[in-house]
């Protein structure tokens, strides 16, 4: 028994990935394919996919946003777990890091089920919004510039109906939000924690899965 999240080593941490992990070919092939990529610590960690995986279908979801894409793991772990009439509309900047995911999502069969719209995030979501789209989203996932966080956040929670979620990644960004700031990024997420956890529009969890993992259900 143990009254605190029990630390792992990485022969626990092994264990943990062997007796949980279920990943389609094509995750572990992207997993692999980033892992030497400059920026490979944007990717979250497989057993956070594993553990959205679960939080997708527990939810029923269908609809869903990502907001921040990278190479495109997490777009593709959220549409495996949708079912067939499923969507990911998935906000990034960047074509060339994109393009590394999209011929995954091809040979897993989920392509179709992933729009991915190169544009700033803040923008497509609030067209989204005034197109009426509120309300119309179960999840949502924000893993981005972490200065443009609490924007995300905003939009999302009118994007997500009543009982969504939103997760965000990076919430404790290796540990330094338990330090003083030294930089706008923890500021932001500093500022991000708090709020969270004032505010009454939603039920909130932070969990130290991955960077440290926000769950926001919309009341």
């Amino acid at each position: 028994m143990s009254n605190r999240t029990i630390n792992l080593d990485d022969a626990l941490y092994d264990y943990l990935l062997a007796h949980s992990l279920r990943e389609h070919p094509e995750q572990t092939a992207l997993r692999e394919a980033t892992r030497t990529h400059a920026r490979a610590g944007m990717q979250i960690s497989p057993e956070q996919g594993q553990f959205m995986t679960l939080l997708v279908k527990l939810i029923g979801a269908r609809c869903t946003i990502e907001v921040g894409t990278f190479t495109g793991y997490s777009a593709l772990t959220v549409a495996l777990a949708l079912p067939a009439d499923g969507k990911v509309l998935a906000c990034d900047i960047s074509d060339e890091y994109t393009a590394i995911g999209k011929p995954y999502w091809q040979r897993a069969g989920v392509a179709d089920k992933i729009e991915l719209v190169i544009a700033p995030a803040a923008e497509t979501l609030g067209a989204l919004i005034a197109a009426g789209e509120a309300g119309k989203y179960d999840f949502a996932f924000i893993d981005a510039d972490k200065t443009g966080y609490d924007g995300y956040y905003e939009r999302c929670l009118q994007l997500v109906r009543p009982g969504g979620l939103i997760a965000f990644d990076n919430t404790l960004w290796g540990g330094d939000v338990a330090r003083p700031a030294q930089d706008d990024d923890t500021r932001a997420l500093q500022a991000l924690n708090d709020k969270l956890h004032r505010d009454q529009r939603i039920d909130v969890a932070m969990l130290p899965i991955g960077d440290g993992l926000t769950l926001a259900r919309r009341r």
